[in-house]
Protein backbone atom coordinates (compact mmCIF):
# COMPACT_ATOMS: atom_id res chain seq x y z
CA UNK A 1 0.00 0.00 0.00
CA UNK A 2 1.45 3.36 -1.04
CA UNK A 3 2.00 6.37 1.14
CA UNK A 4 -0.81 8.30 -0.56
CA UNK A 5 -3.54 5.64 -0.35
CA UNK A 6 -5.59 7.56 2.22
CA UNK A 7 -5.59 10.65 -0.05
CA UNK A 8 -6.94 8.85 -3.12
CA UNK A 9 -10.60 9.81 -3.01
CA UNK A 10 -11.98 8.88 -6.46
CA UNK A 11 -12.84 5.57 -8.10
CA UNK A 12 -11.64 5.60 -11.71
CA UNK A 13 -11.05 3.14 -14.52
CA UNK A 14 -7.87 2.84 -16.60
CA UNK A 15 -8.54 2.13 -20.30
CA UNK A 16 -5.96 1.19 -22.95
CA UNK A 17 -6.19 1.42 -26.76
CA UNK A 18 -5.13 -1.53 -28.87
CA UNK A 19 -5.01 -2.50 -32.53
CA UNK A 20 -5.08 -6.05 -33.86
CA UNK A 21 -5.07 -7.29 -37.47
CA UNK A 22 -8.58 -8.14 -38.69
CA UNK A 23 -7.38 -10.76 -41.17
CA UNK A 24 -8.52 -8.74 -44.17
CA UNK A 25 -5.69 -6.23 -44.37
CA UNK A 26 -7.18 -3.80 -41.87
CA UNK A 27 -7.22 -3.35 -38.14
CA UNK A 28 -9.66 -3.85 -35.30
CA UNK A 29 -9.26 -0.87 -32.97
CA UNK A 30 -10.66 -1.07 -29.46
CA UNK A 31 -10.47 0.48 -26.02
CA UNK A 32 -10.31 -2.11 -23.24
CA UNK A 33 -10.75 -1.73 -19.52
CA UNK A 34 -7.34 -2.38 -18.01
CA UNK A 35 -8.23 -2.03 -14.33
CA UNK A 36 -10.17 -0.06 -11.75
CA UNK A 37 -8.04 2.26 -9.62
CA UNK A 38 -8.18 4.80 -6.83
CA UNK A 39 -7.03 8.29 -7.72
CA UNK A 40 -7.00 11.89 -6.68
CA UNK A 41 -7.94 14.21 -9.53
CA UNK A 42 -6.87 17.82 -9.30
CA UNK A 43 -6.45 20.83 -11.50
CA UNK A 44 -2.89 21.94 -12.27
CA UNK A 45 -1.41 24.96 -10.54
CA UNK A 46 -1.05 28.31 -12.27
CA UNK A 47 2.69 27.68 -12.75
CA UNK A 48 2.04 24.29 -14.35
CA UNK A 49 -0.51 25.82 -16.70
CA UNK A 50 1.97 28.52 -17.70
CA UNK A 51 4.65 25.91 -18.52
CA UNK A 52 2.12 23.90 -20.55
CA UNK A 53 1.13 27.04 -22.45
CA UNK A 54 4.76 27.83 -23.26
CA UNK A 55 5.33 24.28 -24.50
CA UNK A 56 2.14 24.53 -26.57
CA UNK A 57 0.71 21.62 -24.63
CA UNK A 58 -2.62 21.12 -22.98
CA UNK A 59 -2.71 20.30 -19.33
CA UNK A 60 -6.12 20.29 -17.74
CA UNK A 61 -5.94 17.77 -14.92
CA UNK A 62 -3.43 15.98 -12.76
CA UNK A 63 -4.20 12.50 -11.46
CA UNK A 64 -2.35 10.99 -8.52
CA UNK A 65 -2.38 7.19 -8.31
CA UNK A 66 -0.78 4.31 -6.43
CA UNK A 67 2.85 3.93 -7.53
CA UNK A 68 2.18 0.40 -8.86
CA UNK A 69 -0.70 1.43 -11.14
CA UNK A 70 -0.24 0.18 -14.72
CA UNK A 71 -0.79 3.40 -16.66
CA UNK A 72 1.12 5.09 -19.48
CA UNK A 73 0.93 7.82 -22.10
CA UNK A 74 -2.08 7.34 -24.37
CA UNK A 75 -4.21 5.55 -21.77
CA UNK A 76 -7.47 7.03 -20.57
CA UNK A 77 -8.66 7.62 -17.02
CA UNK A 78 -12.44 7.43 -16.95
CA UNK A 79 -14.88 8.47 -14.29
CA UNK A 80 -18.62 9.04 -14.65
CA UNK A 81 -18.97 11.90 -17.14
CA UNK A 82 -15.21 12.53 -17.43
CA UNK A 83 -12.57 11.08 -19.74
CA UNK A 84 -8.95 12.13 -19.29
CA UNK A 85 -6.24 11.29 -21.82
CA UNK A 86 -2.88 10.62 -20.18
CA UNK A 87 -0.19 12.76 -21.81
CA UNK A 88 2.67 11.87 -19.43
CA UNK A 89 3.39 9.98 -16.22
CA UNK A 90 5.96 10.84 -13.55
CA UNK A 91 7.34 9.39 -10.35
CA UNK A 92 8.34 11.84 -7.62
CA UNK A 93 11.90 12.16 -6.36
CA UNK A 94 11.12 9.55 -3.69
CA UNK A 95 10.29 6.37 -5.65
CA UNK A 96 7.28 4.36 -4.50
CA UNK A 97 5.44 7.36 -3.08
CA UNK A 98 2.86 7.92 -5.83
CA UNK A 99 2.47 8.10 -9.58
CA UNK A 100 1.45 11.37 -11.23
CA UNK A 101 -0.36 11.43 -14.57
CA UNK A 102 -0.72 14.70 -16.47
CA UNK A 103 -3.91 14.59 -18.48
CA UNK A 104 -6.11 16.46 -20.91
CA UNK A 105 -9.88 16.36 -20.63
CA UNK A 106 -11.97 15.07 -23.48
CA UNK A 107 -15.54 16.18 -23.85
CA UNK A 108 -18.00 13.32 -24.36
CA UNK A 109 -19.32 12.66 -27.86
CA UNK A 110 -23.05 13.18 -27.48
CA UNK A 111 -23.70 11.44 -30.80
CA UNK A 112 -22.54 8.14 -29.30
CA UNK A 113 -25.40 7.99 -26.78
Amino acid sequence: MGRVTRLLNADVEIWRYSRTPDGGGGWDETWSLLSPARARLSQPSAAERQVADQAQGWLTHVAYLEPTTDIRRGDEIRQAGLTLEVIATFEPSVPGTYLRANCTAQQPDLRAS
